[in-house]
């Protein structure tokens, strides 16, 4: 099912507050709001998509309990980027010293920052270049390192900060986690 776009920008102008509690209200839709304030309303995954999702986060958690290097967050986690956009990646992850300079409060509701390192997953229903344009928006809001994986045409897009992208053509081959998450490796094969 494609997402629902309600184009509000020009009607109703929601504060990162006003987000919180309309998305705490309706747990049943994944909601995000684009850099124009425009909402964006997806149902929740299938089962395949949640399966996959749970093993790269579970990889993505036990290396960073090993590590003690920041905060991984799953799915459900918001951030309010830069451009004003609140988006929501499938997996994501911040140094410890980032996640300390934000306030108590902050922590609460969607974090004021892009995260390091984004992982996007194509479920069947999603269109690649929705993904490819929010995995983008990842980039340029500041996002590190970014994993577009695509289960379907299995191959995974990598994005980098300094827009020197590369395209794995294989679920054979593995990902690394490079400079930004040191020794994180995720095997394709097992999202198979």
């Amino acid at each position: 099912m494609q997402p629902l776009i309600l184009r509000t920008s020009d009607v109703l102008t929601l504060t990162d507050d006003e987000l919180f509690q309309l998305c705490a209200a309706n747990r049943n839709l994944r909601i995000e709001r684009d850099s124009q304030g425009n909402l964006i309303l997806r149902s929740p995954t299938g089962g395949e998509t949640s399966a996959r999702n749970s093993l790269f986060i579970a990889d993505l958690v036990i290396w960073n309990r090993e590590t003690r290097l920041g905060i991984a967050f799953d799915s459900n986690g918001g951030f309010v980027l830069p451009n004003g956009a609140m988006r929501s990646p499938d997996a994501s992850w911040i140094p410890i010293e980032r996640w300390n300079q934000l306030g108590a409060e902050e922590r609460k509701k969607f974090l004021p920052l892009c995260p390091d390192f984004v992982i996007e997953l194509r479920s069947p229903s999603d269109r690649v270049k929705d993904l490819q344009k929010k995995t983008l928006e990842w980039m340029d809001n500041g996002c590190r390192l970014g994993w577009l994986i695509d289960p379907v045409e299995e191959k995974t897009v990598v994005y980098r900060a300094n827009g020197e992208n590369s395209v794995v053509d294989s679920f054979d081959e593995a990902l690394s986690g490079e400079d930004v998450l040191p020794g994180f490796v995720l095997e394709l094969s097992e999202l198979l």
